[in-house]
């Protein structure tokens, strides 16, 4: 694989560059930039912004709303935004239902569902883990029973990233409990404004309220909203989850935070010098930045499996690895390069109009809760620990 640019992938480079020069609103690149707090209106914005340049689902093919880009262009879009600060596109809809819909929903689910994740009529969230299933997920026991033209569901799910904001939920379920846990687990989208649905916030022990549990008692959801077969639920959740964990490795992400850290550790100064001309942190740094150029070279191999007709396989789970730890490790050093600036953490500094005493510089405010939030990178979406044994069976053929 050439990874050189060629003269047309650079000219769109340019052209990404250009768009968001012109279109990205500089209050959102400000709030991306110095770790403020965005709300569902700033993402809904960038959303749309997005989607009126056909760019919002850019991995989806022409035919649904896709702009019909190579892998490479996918990759470069993903970093110029992140470098530009733009906010990231929130995947329950965009990344992880809409190609379950395309490989395994019907016509009609296509039809109804692909434009409204689009344009924003439905925000989708993920109804995977449960108290008593995370990293087991096949121990689920949220179940749905067959009456007549809907299903029934009462149980629980439990971390639901951006749940307060949601219209729609895709849920795995179980519909056999008598079968292998595996192999009865049914795929089902559920309307949240629906009588028995009940969404309570988690509070992180960082103040920040990004994750929920649903409750569901004696929900009533139409049997057409059923994806796929029933009982075949956990060949779509494995499926909808390779592009889960190719999206949390955030490459581009990483890249941004990395050049940040760079910037960082250039202001800092340790016994007159620049942090960054200490011998002991130059080579983390270094160390660092092998890391995540290898990641990136890795990236490209998964993307181009995915273009040439595959779902990313075992290489998701290597990329969702190395991605969380080289994400953990920016977010250790960023800390570390502040000193003292990175112990205080004054939750209301994130918010805009905040006119409190300053912490230190800028961008020192978000840096304490970005480090403990990134702790569980490496967690959901199956835990690092998970990831190893998936490549483990994919290279002995267990």
């Amino acid at each position: 694989m050439d990874l050189n640019f060629t003269p047309a992938e650079e000219a769109f480079r340019a052209e990404v560059r250009v768009f968001l020069a012109e279109k990205l609103p500089p209050r959102l690149a400000e709030k991306v930039r110095t770790g403020k707090r965005l709300t569902k209106a700033d993402m809904v914005d960038w959303h749309a912004i997005l989607n009126a340049r056909g760019w919002l689902a850019n991995h989806w093919p022409v035919e649904w709303g896709g702009p019909g880009w190579s892998v490479v262009q996918r990759y470069i879009f993903d970093v110029e935004t992140a470098l530009a600060h733009a906010p990231r596109i929130i995947p329950f809809g965009v990344s992880m239902l809409g190609p379950v819909l395309m490989e395994y929903g019907s016509e009609a689910q296509k039809q109804h569902w692909l434009p409204r994740i689009l344009d924003g009529s439905d925000w989708w969230c993920q109804g995977y883990s449960e108290p008593g299933a995370g990293s087991d997920l096949a121990g689920l026991k949220c179940a749905a029973v067959r009456d007549g033209d809907d299903y029934v569901v009462n149980g629980q799910k439990t971390w639901t990233t951006l749940g307060q904001y949601a219209d729609m939920i895709f849920c795995l379920v179980r519909t056999d409990p008598k079968a292998k846990k595996q192999e009865g687990i049914s795929f089902l989208l559920i309307d949240l404004k629906s009588p028995g649905v009940e969404v309570r916030p988690i509070i992180l022990l960082d103040g920040e309220h990004e994750v929920n549990e649903v409750f569901f008692t004696d929900v009533r959801v139409p049997a057409a909203n059923l994806v796929g077969e029933e009982n075949k639920g956990w060949t779509y959740a494995k499926y909808l989850l390779t592009y889960e964990r190719t999206n949390i490795a955030g490459v581009g992400g990483s890249m941004a935070a990395f050049d940040w850290l760079k910037h960082i550790a250039g202001a800092q100064k340790k016994a007159g010098r620049p942090l960054s001309a200490d011998p002991y942190f130059a080579a983390r740094l270094a160390k660092l930045e092998i890391d995540l150029e290898n990641m990136k070279t890795t990236n490209l191999r998964v993307l181009a499996s995915v273009a040439h007709g595959g779902a990313p396989g075992a290489e998701s789970s290597m990329l969702k690895i190395r991605g969380t730890e080289i994400r953990q490790e920016i977010t250790a050093l960023t800390r570390r390069a502040l000193g003292p600036y990175a112990l205080p953490f004054v939750s209301e500094a994130l918010d805009d109009g905040y006119n409190g005493e300053p912490i230190g510089p800028d961008y020192a405010a978000p840096v304490a809760a970005e480090y403990f939030n990134n702790r569980k990178l490496s967690i959901f979406g199956g835990s690092n620990e998970i990831q190893r044994e998936i490549i483990t069976k994919a290279i002995l053929r267990l």
